[in-house]
């Protein structure tokens, strides 16, 4: 019996230190490692890609954020955000969750929609999304057709929080852009090339525009 006893000890202490060792190894010395080579090495990309502009923290790269103008209504939780037009728009986020806690970033669920091709919200969606990209893009002498309204500008991404939007519209807000800040065509047209990222290692992914890197740069340009 006692030596039942003992061996039930023995193993008890084996495991509590091995519960120890490794609490010590696996939570305290590797995540402190791994910060700390991150911290050095990619001391941007693990503080979360963060975009600075006078000083003061504005967004995340990776983060998409909209650009709309104040509720005419603030206690009025149906009313839709109504796109500021001065500044360049980026991909809907039609169906997940707003935060009210941060009203710079709408979102507060990260998904895609999962809506089917036929179904019909996503149709009606689509639709009215094309519509008022043409009807919000018309400037002076300038007005879309309803072919050249890319993809991406009537639909959500995967995550519904993508930074990114085709060259294709960003090229297509610029003469509404343009006419807003009192700006040349030709000054936006070259903030748009300037923006345009290429491809992942030459090959992999599609060109893309950063929104809040975009819009900082007009800032800029309209400031200057």
């Amino acid at each position: 019996m006692n030596t039942s006893v003992r061996n039930t000890a023995r193993l008890l202490g084996a495991g509590l230190r091995a519960l120890l060792v490794l609490t010590l190894l696996c939570g305290v010395v590797y995540p402190l490692a791994v910060t700390g080579v991150a911290q050095a090495l990619f001391d941007d990309r693990a503080d979360g890609s963060e975009i600075t502009t006078e000083g003061e923290v504005v967004g995340s790269e990776l983060i998409g954020q909209r650009y709309d103008l104040p509720k005419t209504d603030p206690a009025d939780a149906d009313e839709a955000p109504r796109p500021d037009l001065r500044w360049f728009q980026p991909r809907p986020s039609n169906g997940l969750g707003s935060n009210s806690v941060n009203p710079q970033y709408t979102l507060i669920l990260s998904g895609a929609t999962n809506r089917s091709g036929d179904n019909e919200e996503l149709i009606r969606w689509v639709t009215d999304a094309k519509e008022a990209v043409v009807a919000d893009n018309t400037a002076e002498g300038y007005r879309p057709r309803p072919s050249e309204v890319p993809a991406d500008a009537v639909t959500s991404s995967g995550s519904g929080l993508d930074p990114h939007i085709s060259p294709a519209y960003a090229r297509l807000q610029v003469h509404r852009v343009a006419e807003r800040n009192h700006l040349e065509v030709h000054q936006v047209e070259q903030l748009v090339r300037d923006g345009t990222e290429g491809r992942t290692l030459g090959f992999m992914g599609e060109p893309r525009v950063n929104v809040l890197r975009l819009n900082i740069g007009l800032k800029e340009l309209a400031g200057s």
